[in-house]
């Protein structure tokens, strides 16, 4: 019993599973705009940097939203 309630858990609505694939989407996300900030611009600002942070917050927010 015990290890249904932990499967659940896992894959629940608010389960950590659903959680780290936000995680790795934002991450994902942000490592791609810094990625072409650097190549683009030669270097990283601090407008980079928001915007990286900005972007990293937006696509977890979105995955959890769209999530199970």
């Amino acid at each position: 019993m015990a290890l249904c309630a932990a499967a659940g858990a896992a894959f629940g609505p608010y389960g950590a599973l659903h959680h780290a694939l936000a995680v790795v989407a934002a991450l994902a996300a942000a490592e791609l705009l810094l990625r072409h900030c650097v190549r683009r611009f030669g270097g990283v600002t601090g407008d980079v940097f928001g915007g990286v942070a900005e972007t990293a917050a937006t696509a977890a927010l979105v995955a959890l939203a769209l999530g199970p």
